[in-house]
């Protein structure tokens, strides 16, 4: 298994490869065993949820489209490294340290043959080309049960497909490499761009240690971090687009997804330390531009976004803890007059450990928002000027083997009470104005083969936007809401 360069005459091996990025012994030649030892080298489209000042109702895109994002491993990367699955994946889409440092290397360790320009040398492509087209696709079928069926709605709902997705992904250059997915979801009946993450990676020696930098080029916050505690990777991996969630969630939290395109920097020194920073503009799809009266959330200047991590392997067990977030300025309707602003920040934490009965993996995340909400407040949709928003959530999963794996989760959030904005309405109101809720998830899956999940996950509520009974002013219970939802996930 090599990389086989026309140009030359130059056969490197995979292994090779992984020498020259440091992710490997030369001692040994061969790659190590292990959680720490392993070669270091993605939500389901889902229904939008009523972010307090960003209201899925003002998103141009189709809501349950956008405003979630698909967490997949892409069978493209596989095919370009000749490596299976698990070598990036515990169990997709959980990275390990190899899969981490794939993507954060550009998506361009690669196995394949490439076409090369005659006279070209090592390091000074000007064309470089797979012999096969990056293409991969997924598939996900669902069936959701709630525990009291929403009013005047059947119950068991079955979605065929939930979300079917083609990915264009994989080396583009010695140095670049892309991520591209499109997405047909079957509560829009519509097809768009959903996720795109196009990087330049290098190295360079920095105090005599390595450093890894690069650039990176997306359309939704945190798509582009490598952990699963970031909101666009965090866990459940899958979930319903049919049953009921909650009236609140923080900005950062998918809020922007497919709505801007970010350009951001980012380092990781020695293996240990990673930084980034982000620019994010309003970049709408589906709407007329230039951006003028007509359009909704549009960003004032640009969104800063930061991303500070400190990660460390021992050889049984990999740790990170980390912060990131972002402040934003938002014209609601329109692009000048007041703003909504939202300032998110947050604190994550995620260990890996390999014992004698299989792996261990618990992560945490800690989101904290403050908003501003002078153009709501001014034309009455906000019943305070200055609010909060809280979510916490963690999670553990075991995986005893590739084949199977079972998670248990919990999740909170709380904030500010405005009868404004979560005023009473049926299933997705709030009869007290509270956006509060908060709940535990357990799910099992069954991966037959690597790239094919049969999972059977539960959804249990205790309080639901502000109460446990009654809490919509309609008679309904939180509990009324828990969800039941089997699935069945492909990816190919």
């Amino acid at each position: 298994m090599g990389i086989h360069r026309i140009h030359g005459g130059l056969r490197v091996s995979v292994v090779s490869a992984l020498l020259a990025l440091g992710l490997v012994s030369s001692a040994s030649g061969a790659l190590p065993t292990g959680p720490s030892r392993q070669p270091r080298l993605i939500k389901a489209a889902g229904r939008a949820e009523a972010i307090p000042g960003f209201r899925a109702n003002r998103v141009v895109a189709p809501a349950s489209l956008y405003a979630a994002l698909a967490k997949i491993f892409v069978p493209s990367f596989s095919r370009q490294t000749g490596l299976a699955c698990s070598a990036c994946h515990y169990q997709f889409p959980q990275l390990t340290p190899f899969g981490r440092l794939f993507k954060l290397n550009g998506y361009t360790l690669t196995g394949l043959p490439t076409i090369g320009q005659p006279g070209d040398s090592a390091g000074s492509e000007s064309l470089k080309l797979a012999t096969i087209p990056p293409l991969a696709a997924m598939v996900v079928t669902g069936l959701t049960q709630t525990a009291a069926a929403q009013p005047g709605a059947q119950n068991g709902t079955v979605s065929f497909p939930q979300q079917l997705s083609i990915f264009l992904a994989g080396q583009i250059t010695s140095h670049v490499g892309i991520f591209t997915q499109f997405t047909y979801a079957a509560a829009d009946g519509a097809i768009g761009i959903d996720n795109v993450d196009l990087r330049w990676a290098k190295h360079a020696t920095v105090a005599n240690r390595d450093m890894l930098f690069g650039f990176t080029l997306h359309n939704n916050p945190t798509v582009q971090d490598v952990w699963n505690t970031a909101p666009a990777w965090t866990f459940p991996f899958m979930s319903s687009d049919v049953a009921p969630s909650p009236a609140a969630s923080t900005l950062i939290d998918g809020g922007l997804g497919q709505q801007v395109a970010g350009l951001g920097v980012y380092s990781l020194y020695n293996d240990i330390l990673y930084t980034e920073l982000t620019a994010y503009r309003s970049a709408p799809q589906g709407a007329e531009v230039p951006l003028g009266a007509n359009a909704t959330n549009t960003t004032k200047s640009v969104i800063p976004y930061w991303r500070v991590a400190l990660q460390h392997a021992w050889p049984s067990t990999y740790g990170m803890i980390g912060t990131y977030g972002f402040a934003a300025r938002l014209y609601p309707a329109g692009v000048s007059g007041p703003t909504n602003d939202y300032t998110d920040a947050a604190v994550d934490a995620q260990i890996e450990h390999s014992a004698k009965i299989g792996m261990w993996i618990g992560r945490a995340a800690f989101i904290h928002e403050r908003q501003t909400l002078s153009a709501f407040a001014a034309t009455g949709e906000a019943a305070n000027l200055n609010e909060t928003l809280s979510t916490f959530r963690t999670n553990l999963t075991f995986e005893p083997s590739l084949r199977y794996a079972l998670s248990a989760g919990y999740f909170q959030t709380t904030g500010t009470s405005d009868a404004l904005m979560f005023a009473p309405a049926d299933v997705t109101g709030s009869r007290t104005g509270s956006p509060n809720s908060r709940g535990a998830i357990g799910e099992f899956a069954v991966n037959p083969w690597q790239n094919t999940r049969l999972g059977l996950q539960y959804v249990a509520y205790s309080l639901f936007n502000g109460a446990s009974n009654n809490y919509d002013a309609a008679g309904r219970k939180a509990a009324d809401n828990n969800t039941l939802f089997l699935y069945l996930w492909l990816a190919f």
